[in-house]
């Protein structure tokens, strides 16, 4: 139980990290940062994977300094996805 909780924390600050970084903060609320840290944290890790560089992120109840990382490279690329769909532009 404590670890779906840090899972969920860990999710809102690397989605509201990503949404800084990404400038859509203001049309973000809590709860779909922690789905974008969630999902990001998927891509982070399947990206890395494929680019051979390994390393784990926070699916994996691993919440060390390196997946959170990962995750939030992972939230980043998919706010410039979705910002690409949406406006055009990665911004």
């Amino acid at each position: 139980m404590i670890n779906f909780i840090l899972w969920l924390l860990f999710g809102a600050l690397v989605g509201w990290l990503a949404s800084l970084v990404m400038r859509t903060d203001a049309q973000q609320g809590a709860l779909l940062n922690i789905v974008v840290g969630i999902v990001g944290a998927f891509l982070g890790g399947l990206i890395f994977s494929m680019l051979g560089l390994g390393g784990s992120n926070i699916n994996n109840s691993d919440f060390s300094l390196s997946s959170l990382i990962v995750s939030f490279v992972g939230a980043i690329v998919l706010l410039g996805i979705v910002n690409l769909f949406r406006r055009g532009s990665v911004r």
